[in-house]
């Protein structure tokens, strides 16, 4: 049978037959050379049955992928390492925080700040000379949850309360913007509403240009979570402990030791790391 002739089931449960070209796209836009993403995606056609989901298709191309080249995998893998920032959402509050400060803003988490009305806790300040951008973080943990309209309206009307009023960081004195940022992805309404209504959403794929996964190509930062030399223990404890950034292995090795880590496994992240996220 031929690897088109395939029925797979998608992460909503509907079925499709299997498009070889669109895993070799999503393995080209990884970072695996023209080669790689062709031989992998053709290894995981010639291996697929009936009935196999695109989570199965994904582990497969995942594990092929790692051994020709590692740092195209982490970066094919970048969708499911921002699922796994939890269980709460402030590990990705922080990675968020992270790629705000690698595009020269300063950053808080957690602020009170206090609107027109009310006061608003904001996940997410971030402000340069020439803007000051307040952000609120929806973190799921399940690539199908979806921020719905109910979370635009409530963040559209924190916004205006906060834009109704003087604020002080830096020089900047108003909110010039305010977004609504996940890890997954938004209903139609939510962003028919947004666009009305001038509330930036960010999400893994959206607007076209600009999105989270844009963001962190740009930036260069990636979840400690993308490691694959730790388990999934110790990357909960090191963000626990506020490191959430594959890089901070290197420059954490004290904290690591006091947490009981021995030299080799300390070798192996730090050699990892170096790989997948050689930004300094």
């Amino acid at each position: 049978m031929s690897p088109s002739d395939i029925e797979v089931i998608k992460i909503d449960g509907k079925k499709e037959r299997f498009d070889q070209s669109k895993l070799q796209e999503s393995l080209r836009r990884s970072g695996a050379s023209e080669l790689v993403a062709s031989e992998v995606a053709a290894h995981v056609g010639h291996e697929l049955v009936n009935g196999m989901t695109t989570s199965d298709i994904y582990r497969h191309a995942f594990s092929v992928l790692k051994n020709k080249q590692k740092k195209a995998s982490a970066r094919y893998s970048l969708r499911r390492s921002l699922l796994a920032l939890g269980p709460t959402g402030f590990p990705f509050e922080k990675f968020i925080g992270e790629i705000f400060k690698k595009k020269g803003f300063s950053v808080l988490l957690d602020q009170m700040v206090q609107g027109k009305c009310v006061e608003h806790e904001m996940d997410i300040v971030a402000w340069s000379s020439e803007k000051l951008i307040m952000a609120e973080a929806k973190y799921h943990h399940e690539i199908t949850y979806k921020s719905d309209l109910k979370v635009a309206l409530y963040v559209k009307a924190r916004f205006d309360d906060l834009y109704a009023t003087s604020l002080k960081y830096g020089n900047r004195t108003k909110l010039d913007e305010g977004w609504l940022i996940t890890n997954t992805k938004f209903t139609e309404k939510a962003i028919r509403y947004a666009e009305c209504n001038g509330v930036k959403l960010i999400g893994w794929n959206y607007p076209e240009a600009g999105n989270l996964h844009d963001l962190v190509e740009e930036t260069g930062v990636h979840p400690i979570t993308c490691l694959t030399s730790i388990s999934e223990g110790e990357k909960r404890t090191l963000m626990e402990q506020g490191i959430v950034l594959c890089e901070s292995i290197r420059s954490e090795k004290p904290k690591l030791r006091t947490l009981g880590w021995g030299e080799e496994l300390i070798k192996a992240a730090e050699a990892e790391s170096s790989i997948l996220c050689p930004v300094a």
